[in-house]
């Protein structure tokens, strides 16, 4: 497997009341393409925050990001978001639906800001809601929907623009568990079957008992598995 993701001494820190909060403190991990990471450690060690830089919704204090041969962190904010868009795809404990628009606009909505003609992101978020059951639900709004139909919208939504990567921020962790471990299921087979790479922050140990790799976290500092798997 080929590196997907190469983090090199991630820092981040914060001021905030006169003091500098250090969340990260020199991460460094490898992602391969096609590959299952759960991030694991304490509340607070750092894992939205480590997320959330590997997803380029925020720059680190410190470090490089590069997809591929591609440093992240030289492009401007308009090349980023677009890059962004086409190349990540995020699922979130809390889905994140715009509550006035139907599960179908939801979905469409990544493929729509990445510039996709409207009838053909309308297709891809159809076809995607029916593979996630959702199929007699389009038209229904957030509020119409139950916390695991919610969920699976969200799916279907970092899915909508064939993502190379997919990062979930404790994707079960507002959930019952038999819906969990449903909504999990689905983020694995499209692991599985489209080779998209899972990045999961979870403190669910049965969840990440089943993933390649597992990193843990603890006060900013990574302890274990940074490294990809062997290659030849």
């Amino acid at each position: 497997m080929s590196d997907l993701i190469r983090a090199r001494d991630l820092h981040k820190h914060f001021h905030r009341a006169g003091e500098t909060l250090h969340i990260l403190k020199g991460v460094s991990l490898t992602v391969s393409a096609g590959e299952f990471v759960a991030i694991v450690g304490p509340s607070g060690a750092g894992k939205s925050t480590l997320l959330h830089l590997l997803g380029a919704l925020d720059r680190p204090t410190g470090g490089e990001l590069y997809y591929g041969d591609r440093p992240l962190w030289t492009l401007p904010d308009g090349e980023l978001a677009a890059f962004r868009s086409r190349t990540v795809g995020f699922v979130f404990q809390f889905h994140h639906l715009l509550p006035e628009f139907s599960a179908l606009e939801n979905a469409m909505m990544p493929a729509l800001i990445g510039r996709r003609p409207a009838a053909e992101a309308a297709e891809a978020a159809r076809a995607l809601l029916v593979r996630v059951g959702l199929g007699e639900r389009l038209r229904h709004r957030p509020g119409e929907l139950s916390g695991g139909e919610q969920q699976r919208v969200a799916v279907a939504r970092a899915l909508v623009s064939s993502p190379r990567v997919v990062l979930a921020d404790e994707p079960t962790g507002n959930l019952d568990r038999k819906t969990g471990e449903e909504v999990f299921a689905l983020l694995r087979l499209f692991n599985r079957e489209q080779g998209v790479a899972l990045v999961l922050v979870t403190h669910n140990e049965a969840l990440s008992r089943q993933a390649d790799r597992v990193l843990r976290l603890e006060d900013g500092r990574l302890v274990t598995g940074g490294a990809g798997p062997e290659r030849d």
